[in-house]
Parts: C-alpha cells; sequence; structure tokens
C-alpha cells in the first residue's frame, strides 16, 4: 500500500472515529451543560455578594446552598398550598395577580404554560395524528381544546403541533374528522418522537 493510500486510509478511519465520539459525547456534553446552567441559574437567585462576610448567615455564599433553599422553597409552597386556609390564600393571591393590568398577560400565559406539563389539568396528554396540508400528510399533534366552537368552528378542535428541535409550536383548528387518536403510545413518547423530528424510536 502507497504512503497516499495509506494516509488516506488512516484520515478515513480518524474522522470515523471522530463522528463515532461526537455521537456519543455530544449528548452528553449538552445535557451537563444544561443541567450546570440550571444549576448555577437557580444557586444564584440569592445574591451572594450583597452578603457580608461576618454575618451570621454567611453559609449562603457556599456554593449550592442557594440551589437547595430554593427546591426547599419550593416544596415548602407545595406543601403549604395543599392546606385549606394557606390554599384559599395562594389562590387570592392568583385571582389578584390574574386582574392586574399588564401582568394578567404575562402570568396567565406562564402559568397555563406550566398547568400545560406538570399541572393537574395537563393538556399535553392527548396524542394525535392529524391532518392539515393534505390528505395523505399527517402530523404529530395534541389536543388542547376538543370544542372550539365559542370561534364559531363548529365540529373542529384545537390540537398543538410541535416543532421539531425546539420547544416552539403551532395550533391549529381543525375538523374533528381529521384527527385520529393514538391510544397504543404515551404522551411522552409522542411529544419525543415529534420533538426529535422523527428520528426516535417508540
Amino acid at each position: 500500500m502507497s504512503p497516499k493510500l495509506r494516509f488516506k486510509v488512516f484520515a478515513s478511519r480518524l474522522l470515523r472515529y471522530f463522528f463515532q465520539g461526537l455521537l456519543i459525547l455530544a449528548p452528553i456534553g449538552i445535557t451537563a451543560l444544561t443541567l450546570y446552567w440550571a444549576f448555577v441559574t437557580i444557586d444564584n437567585i440569592i445574591p451572594k455578594e450583597i452578603i457580608p462576610a461576618d454575618a451570621g448567615f454567611s453559609f449562603l455564599k457556599y456554593k449550592g446552598v442557594g440551589f437547595l433553599l430554593v427546591l426547599v422553597l419550593v416544596v415548602l409552597v407545595g406543601y403549604l398550598s395543599s392546606s385549606f386556609i394557606i390554599g384559599r390564600i395562594f389562590d387570592l393571591f392568583d385571582h389578584l395577580l390574574e386582574r392586574t393590568p399588564f401582568i394578567k398577560y404575562i402570568y396567565t400565559s406562564i402559568k397555563d404554560v406550566f398547568d400545560a406539563f406538570v399541572g393537574e389539568k395537563k393538556k399535553f396528554d392527548h396524542p394525535v395524528l392529524v391532518q392539515i396540508y393534505g390528505v395523505d400528510v399527517w402530523e404529530m399533534g395534541f389536543i388542547t381544546q376538543a370544542d372550539v366552537s365559542n370561534f364559531g368552528l363548529e365540529g373542529y378542535m384545537a390540537v398543538y403541533v410541535p416543532h421539531a428541535y425546539a420547544i416552539t409550536g403551532k395550533v391549529f383548528m381543525v375538523p374533528k374528522e381529521k384527527v385520529k387518536q393514538l391510544t397504543n403510545i404515551s404522551a411522552g413518547d409522542a411529544m419525543k418522537f415529534a420533538v426529535s423530528g422523527g428520528v426516535t424510536n417508540i
């Protein structure tokens, strides 16, 4: 084998090993960076630079303490909201924010998004196939409103179709006969399939 051919074989193997390593390390690295970003962001909610060094609560300066305090606060609020009296106070505060001009648009939008994913009234738990662009073309989506007659559309429903490799999507009002319920896969698998661009096996 000539040196030139030997070099081409070596370069081809090196490139193949590089992409194999990239396929292994990239998902791990991106996941680790995302978790690290979330950890640092939550941990820095408490501004450590304003805490005096000789203060009795100077322990807040240590890395990770702010993160743990935020987790404890979230769990504590969840626990208190389950009691009748404290729950009513949270409900009053919730109603106040929902009726405050300008703030209500931001607050209700964010609240609805969280409710759709992790709330008691989850919206993305009815995976479907929906015809939008053609008779033989199906999109993966989720029913968010089974009846949209308040928009003047009798016999229609609202279907959310997520975009691949993104956290965005679009809502379509489609006739009910163009929606096919998916009962053989879970909502989580359907979302993973749609967001991954269809490359994930379910």
